[in-house]
């Protein structure tokens, strides 16, 4: 059975490890709340200096990025500590990347672009950096769509080729930053070698 089919198959021992740790996913969705949380305090007590859709769009999408890692991360960290839980995060923290990556389209649609189609193509079109990141966006749709145990099911094997694309979406939504950054930041680079690392170990895998 396939690596990712095992983990979401829910054995009565993973059961019983996993009831242990009842407070470990409540725990981590609380946490990743709080980026949320702070950016809407710091809106609406005018904590976000002169022009804060700039500062909306650049936090959402750097915690976007952050979960996005974080989730690519889970499953070596498995693999390293020899222990089940981290990839029983795995959904949620991929979900929560998609949120954070909605809220960012979001606000560059809804307040950056004011939903003015003609604006937002040309961007997507002209500028690189909105093209690698509305690609990164468009993959991670229908990651998110097949995230559920239902869909685990009926793709079967397919659904472990589908949810490899996440790799192709980080890489999309690092380049989007680094672009962005424009050599300004040593943070894009960061992630950049991050991702990087995390497709090398990937690979090594699939070809082992």
């Amino acid at each position: 059975m396939d690596t990712a089919l095992q983990d979401s198959v829910t054995t009565p021992a993973k059961k019983k490890a996993w009831a242990k740790r009842w407070w470990l996913k409540p725990l981590v969705f609380l946490v990743a709340l709080i980026p949320l949380v702070s950016l809407v305090y710091s809106l609406l007590t005018g904590q976000l200096g002169p022009n804060p859709i700039e500062v909306l769009t650049d936090e959402t999408g750097e915690w976007a990025l952050r979960f996005i890692v974080l989730g690519l991360l889970l499953t070596p960290l498995r693999i390293w500590l020899k222990k089940p839980w981290p990839v029983q995060l795995r959904r949620m923290i991929g979900l929560f990347a998609f949120f954070y990556v909605v809220v960012h389209f979001s606000i560059y649609l809804f307040l950056d672009q004011q939903l003015d189609l003609a604006a937002i193509i040309a961007d997507v079109i002209e500028r690189p950096y909105i093209t690698a990141g509305t690609v990164a966006f468009l993959i991670l749709i229908p990651l998110a769509i097949t995230s559920n145990r239902r869909m685990v099911k009926r793709l079967g094997k397919k659904w472990q080729s589908l949810h490899r694309w996440v790799y192709i979406a980080a890489c999309a939504a690092v380049v989007h930053y680094v672009w962005l950054a424009k050599g300004d930041r040593i943070e894009p680079f960061v992630y950049l070698a991050i991702v990087m690392f995390l497709l090398v170990v990937r690979l090594k895998r699939v070809i082992a």
